[in-house]
């Protein structure tokens, strides 16, 4: 068992690198990088040699090059040299003017000491001449740059994913010489009333904390960098999009920290289990809410998270399926070419060949007109009701599958040995059915049950656009729209870790279940 986890581990992890690789070389390489500007309204708004440099800037954001500009040397250089005030020196001036004679830069000293420093960093060289009138007046957007440039590969591009890929939350990851006191500890939570790990010199003052929001226990210790969403939301971390709940603001009668103890309460919807660190200047106000620098927060909504919408709808369509779907393919096995099987056999053929958004719309039409449930997610007056079409729309697809493959393996069960052994040991049908033939029917369905589970991470994209749902189903083809190439990333590095890990677990629970099967090098060496 323990030489198989670590191969399948060893194993997911490459094809997960592999996964990663591909999508980037897709992504960063065979994609025209120009199509990042169809939807930006500051690239229209620049011309000329302007727009070309905040092109550079944009693909720097975006990941596909780094780029030292001209100018940005010349402040590091006289900023270090004389100052502030490096603005007005002379030899400050002369070097950056050096660049708007196209015919005679190259013979400054300070930009052939560019030149040579970025070179040697295997950096290649863009000038763009300063474009001016006859009068020589340089026109709107005409500015004069000189920009070092190098091109990311798919390997580097991996690289700087991959190892900042997991960070933890230590005592010391706060540098401030004002923060004296640094621990990490279990102390009594005064907001839930039970017991939270929190930390001091740690980014987040709570680490792991318990409250009555799904799914109820949380934690800041752990972080995963899926990466920046620079298009569809604009500079958020993608983990903290699909985790961070919605909706609107949700008041409490609270204490802030400071006044803990006392009788002062205040009407507020803060999150004071997200308080990170202030590395800035706490206000007066702050010193007299908060006993320390921790004063940096988010706020309470009434709402689930992206990822917690589609799970909760995923889970409750994965149980009614299993729930309604293997009962009626038993019923269907035992009623082989009966009026029940044909029935079954209509709804199971209907399922499947209708498409998913026609057979969703008619669902939802009946359900709207006869029961009066809310269509639109965000148009339900009571929120219970707003999972409802969702939920069996992602239910009933699935219960025709279980349906099919039950029905399928307890008639193949039918006609085993073991099966006319109970027949002539006397067993009812009724028992050979229920016991020994729907038991090893089910074997062959046990190894979907994990990734049936995981998958409700990852939502369901046509059920929750027609649905309007808030979820994560959404995410990937909103950022295929839009050219998100962060959150296209994160998603596939998501979606095949789910895949990876209910594959691991679906072999595991197999092997329990079903006593051919050992993961075990003494018994056979695996499946």
């Amino acid at each position: 068992m323990r030489k198989y986890m670590i191969r399948r581990i060893l194993f997911s992890i490459f094809s997960l690198l592999v996964v990663i690789m591909l999508v980037m070389l897709l992504v960063y390489s065979l994609i025209e990088r120009s199509v990042i500007f169809q939807t930006d309204d500051t690239w229209n708004k620049k011309s000329n040699n302007d727009r070309v440099y905040y092109e550079y800037t944009q693909y720097q954001k975006y990941g596909y090059l780094t780029f030292v500009d001209y100018t940005a040397f010349l402040k590091n250089k006289y900023q270090a040299l004389v100052g502030d005030n490096y603005t007005t020196d002379h030899d400050y001036i002369v070097d950056k003017n050096a660049i708007l004679d196209a015919e005679t830069y190259m013979d400054n000293p300070t930009v052939r000491e560019f030149m040579e420093k970025y070179s040697e960093e295997g950096y290649t060289f863009r000038f763009l001449e300063a474009m001016k009138y006859r009068s020589g007046k340089v026109k709107p957007g005409g500015n004069a740059y000189l920009l070092a440039i190098h091109e990311k590969s798919v390997v580097a591009r991996l690289f700087d994913y991959v190892k900042g890929f997991i960070t933890v939350e230590t005592k010391n990851m706060v540098q401030d010489p004002e923060l004296t006191e640094r621990y990490i500890r279990i102390e009594k939570d005064p907001y839930s009333g039970l017991f939270a790990v929190v930390g001091s010199g740690t980014q987040h003052k709570y680490l792991l904390y318990f409250d009555n929001r799904f799914p109820f226990i949380h934690q800041n210790w752990l972080h995963l960098n899926l990466g920046v969403s620079y298009t569809t939301y604009r500079g958020q971390e993608i983990s903290s999009v699909i985790t961070n709940p919605q909706g609107s603001l949700d008041v409490r009668r609270q204490q802030y920290p400071a006044l803990i103890g006392t009788d002062q309460y205040v009407d507020t919807a803060i999150d004071f289990h997200s308080l990170s660190y202030n590395s800035g200047t706490v206000s007066e106000v702050e010193k007299q809410q908060f006993p320390d620098k921790y004063t940096v927060y988010n706020y309470n909504r009434d709402g689930l998270s992206m990822i917690g919408n589609s799970f909760v709808i995923g889970l409750i369509a994965t149980a009614i399926a299993y729930a309604l779907g293997l009962p009626l393919g038993m019923i269907n096995a035992r009623n082989k070419d009966k009026l029940a099987d044909k029935l079954g056999s209509v709804y199971i053929i209907f399922i499947t060949s209708v498409p998913a958004l026609a057979y969703i719309f008619m669902f939802a039409a009946v359900m709207t007109r006869l029961f009066h449930l809310p269509y639109k997610f965000a148009n339900a007056e009571v929120r219970v009701l707003a999972y409802i079409l969702p939920t069996i729309s992602l239910a009933l697809p699935s219960i025709g599958g279980l349906m099919k493959w039950m029905r399928r393996y307890m008639i193949d069960q039918m006609n085993s040995d073991y099966v006319k052994f109970a027949r002539a040991e006397g067993l009812s049908e009724k028992e050979i059915y229920n016991i020994h033939i729907s038991k090893n029917a089910f074997i062959y369905l046990v190894h979907g049950v994990p990734a049936n589970i995981l998958s409700c991470l990852v939502g369901a994209i046509i059920t929750e656009r027609v649905y309007s749902v808030p979820g994560v189903g959404n995410l990937l083809t909103r950022a295929i729209n839009s050219h998100d190439n962060g959150v296209i990333v994160a998603v596939a590095v998501f979606y095949t870790s789910l895949s990876i890990i209910a594959l691991i677990l679906g072999d595991l629970l197999l092997a329990h279940y079903d006593p051919r099967i050992s993961l075990s090098a003494e018994k056979g060496g695996g499946r």
